[in-house]
C-alpha cells in the first residue's frame, strides 16, 4: 500500500498557515461534548493534555509515573532549538528547517519540518511566559549555545537541567487544568491495549500499579504520547520505566509502525562500567561545545594518565575528520567516529570503551568558574558517578542508546492510520528523519503538544456526530479487559527459572551486537534467528513472583519485555529491508571509501510503514514516498 502524509499541497512555507486558514473547527461550546484520553504526560501529553484541557475538552490524563513531574522528560540536559536569531549568527526558519532535514539524512517529511521550525519561536514565547528559567546573558537577554549539525547558536538552555525546567513549565500549565476539571489525572496506571471499536480507536485499557486493577476508560480520541523504546536495547539512557507497551499494543490493532530501525546511539554517555549496570548516563551535548574529544595515537599510550600524552600524541578525530563542524559533529557521525577509534584499539578506560572529553583547553581560555556555570551540575553528576574530577582529567565517554527516530506511522494531522488515534513526540516518526540533531526532541515534544495537535485534532472531532455514543460497556471494551487479565494471569503462571532482568539483558545483547551502531546483512540475520529463539525462552522459562493483584514491578517488567521481544524482530526486519546507510541506521555494506554513510535514494526515498501479521510472521510493509521540494536530495556532509 502506498500511504498518503496529507501534507498541504503548494509551497511548504506556507504549507501550516494554510492549513490552519482551511481545516474544520469545533464551536467552543461543543468543546464540553468531547472526551480525549491522553497516554503519557511528559512534554508532548503534559503539554497537549494541558492545551486541549485549556480549550474546553474533556481530558483524561494516564502515566505510569506517581507524578506527572517524573515524566522521562525530565532527563533531557541541554536544551532546546529554536530560529530566534538572537545572536545574530545567521539562523531562520529555514536554516532551522533545512539543518532538520539534512541532519535526518533526508528522510522526513518536509512538510512536517517547516512546520516544527516555524512554531519552534512560538515555543520559547510560551515557555518564558510560564517563566521557565532559561539562562541569560550578563545584559538579560536570553542565552544560546551550539549544538550538533549547526553552525549557529540556536540552542536555549537552563544550565544542563533543561528537560526538567520545560516539564516543570508544562507541568504548571497541566496543574492549572487540573484544578479547573477540564483535566483528570490518572496516575500509576499503565495502558495495557488500545480499545478499537469498527476500526476506530475509542479508549484505553489500563493496569492500576497500585491495586492490580485493569479497567477501561473510553474516549472520542486517543492520543499516545509515551516517548521511545531503546530500552530494547536493556542498557540506555532512558528511564528504566520506557518501553514500548504502549504503541506496541496499538500496532497489534492495526497501527502501522513507521521506520523502527532508526535508532539513535549518543554520542557522549558515561561508558559501562559493571556486568549488573541497569542503565546508563547521559552526558549533554552541549558539553561538546567546550570539550575536545581525542584518543591517543598511539595504543601503548591508551593505559596511561591522559596528562602524560603529549599533544602531538593526541587524535582529535572529529576535528580532523570533519573540520567544518568539529566537536559539534551530529550524532550519528560522532558516535560512529568513536567506535571507529576504540575498534582500532585506541579506547581508553576500563575494557577500552571510551574516549576523552577534554575540557583543559576551554578552562585555560575562560577559566572554570565560568564552565562550571555552564555544566557545573554535569560534572557534579560525573564525579559522582565515576569518582572523577572533570575539571582535572578529561571526561570518559562513550556512545549509548538514547532515543528513537522510528515510532507509529502518522499523517501530517499527527493521526495514526487507525482513525481516532494520534500520536505526538517521540512516539511518532514524523520530523527527524534517519538522526534527530541536539536540542530537537524538546522541540518537538512541545510543539507536538502546544501547537500542533490542538488544531489538528479539531477535523477529526467535527466529524464525530454522536460524541461519547460507545462507552465502557460495549462488547470490545468487555473483551479488551479479559484479554488484558488473560494476558497477566499467563506470566503469573509460568514459574520458571529465569528472572525477567536476565532475559532482557539476553535481548539487550542480540540487539546491540547485531542492531546496534553497524549493521548487516549477516548480523541481522542472526538477530532474526536469536530473537524468536529468545522469546520462546521467555514465554516458557519466565518467572515471575507475586500476585496479580498487587504492587508488582515484576509483572510490570515482564509484559514489556515481552512486547520488546515481539517488536525487536519488526525493528531487525526493517533494518535488514533497508539496504542502504543513512543517518543511525549503518549498514556495513553501504558505506564509502572514507566509512561514511551511503544513501540509495533511487529505492530508498521513502518511509517504511509495517503492518503487524501476528507474533512470528513477516509483517507486511507499506510506504509512503518522501518528495523534496524545498530542499533538494545532496549527499550529507560536514566537512
Amino acid at each position: 500500500m502506498i500511504l498518503d502524509g496529507k501534507a498541504p499541497t503548494g509551497q511548504v512555507d506556507t504549507s501550516w498557515d494554510k492549513y490552519r486558514e482551511e481545516m474544520k473547527l469545533v464551536n467552543p461550546s461543543n468543546k464540553r461534548k468531547y472526551k480525549i484520553i491522553v497516554v503519557g504526560s511528559g512534554l508532548a501529553g503534559g503539554a497537549g493534555a494541558a492545551s486541549l484541557g485549556e480549550l474546553g475538552y474533556n481530558v483524561d490524563c494516564f502515566c505510569y509515573q506517581d507524578s506527572p513531574r517524573r515524566a522521562h522528560s525530565i532527563g533531557a540536559q541541554g536544551g532546546i532549538n529554536a530560529a530566534k536569531n538572537y545572536p545574530s549568527d545567521g539562523d531562520s526558519i529555514y536554516r532551522l528547517f533545512y539543518d532538520t532535514v539534512k541532519g535526518g539524512d533526508f528522510r522526513s517529511r518536509e512538510a512536517d519540518v517547516w512546520r516544527l521550525a516555524q512554531v519552534s519561536n512560538n515555543i520559547i514565547d510560551q515557555c518564558v511566559a510560564q517563566g521557565v528559567p532559561f539562562a541569560r546573558d550578563y545584559a538579560g537577554y536570553l542565552d544560546n549555545r551550539s549544538f550538533g549539525g549547526a553552525q549557529v547558536s540556536r540552542t536555549f538552555y537552563a544550565r544542563g537541567q533543561t528537560g526538567q525546567q520545560l516539564l516543570l513549565g508544562a507541568y504548571s500549565a497541566l496543574s492549572r487544568q487540573i484544578k479547573n476539571k477540564t483535566v483528570t489525572m490518572h496516575p500509576r496506571t499503565e495502558m495495557l491495549d488500545l480499545v478499537v471499536v469498527d476500526g476506530v480507536a475509542k479508549g484505553i485499557t489500563v493496569r492500576n500499579l497500585l491495586t492490580g486493577e485493569v479497567e477501561s476508560h473510553w474516549a472520542d480520541a486517543v492520543i499516545l504520547a509515551t516517548g521511545g523504546y531503546v530500552n530494547v536495547f536493556n542498557l540506555s539512557t532512558n528511564a528504566m520505566g520506557s518501553s514500548v507497551t504502549a504503541i506496541w499494543k496499538a500496532v497489534k490493532k492495526g497501527a502501522y509502525m513507521a521506520n523502527p530501525c532508526y535508532t539513535q546511539i549518543h554520542p557522549t554517555c558515561i561508558p559501562v562500567h559493571g556486568e549488573h549496570q541497569s542503565k546508563l548516563t547521559l552526558m549533554s551535548e552541549s558539553l561538546r561545545n567546550d570539550g575536545r574529544i581525542w584518543v591517543p595515537k598511539k595504543a601503548e599510550d591508551c593505559e596511561k594518565h591522559p596528562s602524560e600524552v603529549p599533544e602531538a600524541d593526541r587524535d582529535y578525530y572529529l576535528e580532523r575528520k570533519y573540520p567544518s563542524f568539529g566537536n559539534l559533529a551530529p550524532r550519528d557521525i560522532s558516535s560512529r567516529s568513536a567506535k571507529e577509534a576504540c575498534d582500532a584499539d585506541l579506547g581508553v578506560g576500563p575494557g577500552k570503551r571510551g574516549v576523552y572529553l577534554d575540557f583543559a583547553d576551554a578552562i585555560e581560555r575562560v577559566g572554570q568558574p565560568m564552565i562550571k556555570e555552564r555544566y557545573g551540575n554535569l560534572f557534579d553528576m560525573y564525579e559522582k558517578i565515576t569518582d572523577e574530577n572533570g575539571y582535572e582529567r578529561p571526561m570518559r565517554i562513550y556512545p549509548a542508546p538514547h532515543y528513537n527516530m522510528g515510532g507509529l506511522w502518522v499523517d501530517y494531522e499527527c493521526s495514526s492510520n487507525i482513525p481516532g488515534l494520534f500520536v505526538l513526540g517521540e512516539a511518532n516518526f514524523s520530523v527527524h528523519g534517519a538522526n534527530r540533531l541536539g536540542a530537537s526532541a524538546l522541540m518537538q515534544g512541545l510543539a507536538d503538544g502546544y501547537f500542533v495537535i490542538p488544531y489538528t485534532i479539531a477535523p477529526y472531532l467535527a466529524s464525530i456526530k454522536n460524541p461519547g455514543a460507545v462507552k465502557e460497556d460495549h462488547a470490545e471494551f468487555k473483551k479488551s479487559v479479559e484479554d488484558v487479565q488473560a494476558q497477566t494471569d499467563k506470566l503469573l503462571a509460568i514459574n520458571g527459572k529465569k528472572t525477567v532482568s536476565e532475559l532482557h539483558k539476553e535481548l539487550g545483547n542480540i540487539m546491540w551486537e547485531n542492531v546496534g551502531m553497524a549493521r548487516s546483512k549477516e548480523s541481522l540475520t542472526n538477530a532474526l534467528k536469536l530473537i524468536p529463539e529468545l522469546r520462546d525462552e521467555f514465554w516458557n522459562n519466565v518467572k515471575v513472583t507475586g500476585e496479580g493483584k498487587e504492587l508488582n514491578q515484576q509483572l510490570e517488567n515482564a509484559g514489556r519485555v515481552a512486547d520488546f521481544l515481539e517488536f525487536a524482530e519488526m525493528m531487525a526486519e526493517d533494518a535488514l529491508n533497508r539496504e542502504e546507510s543513512c543517518g543511525g541506521h549503518f549498514r556495513t555494506e553501504h558505506q564509502t571509501d572514507e566509512g561514511e554513510a551511503m544513501r540509495d535514494d533511487e529505492n530508498f526515498s521513502y518511509v517504511a510503514a509495517w503492518e503487524f501479521k501476528g507474533t512470528g510472521v513477516k509483517p507486511e510493509l507499506h510506504k509512503e514516498p518522501l518528495k523534496f521540494e524545498r530542499v533538494h536530495l545532496a549527499v550529507r556532509s560536514y566537512k
